[in-house]
């Protein structure tokens, strides 16, 4: 005689098993990078000024060595990224303003 099995079968385990194998198959996702909370204003814009100045640098480099399109883009992007550099740059300026004052 034909017996019906349940698919998946009924087994209370099967809910802990299976959470287990969950538990160690997908770890849960992390910031690859962070930024500490007690960083101060003045660090913080600081490193987004280095940042932007290390994009543009390396940007600047790419474009030498593409042509067409591609170099259209790079130089695109680096407009964009001197953008950033000449905000923060602003911001920089208002900041030592307002602790000289």
């Amino acid at each position: 005689m034909y017996k019906v099995t349940p698919n998946p079968p009924n087994d209370p385990n099967l809910k802990l098993d299976q959470a287990a194998v969950n538990t160690h198959a997908e770890p849960s996702p992390s910031p690859l990078f962070s930024v500490a909370d007690d960083a101060s204003n003045e660090m913080l814009i600081a490193n987004s000024y280095e940042t932007f100045s290390s994009v543009t640098a390396l940007l600047l480099d790419l474009s030498d060595e593409l042509t067409g399109k591609q170099r259209d883009v790079a130089l695109a992007i680096h407009q964009l990224s001197e953008l950033g550099v000449l905000l923060v740059d602003k911001l920089m300026a208002r900041e030592s303003a307002s602790t000289v004052s």
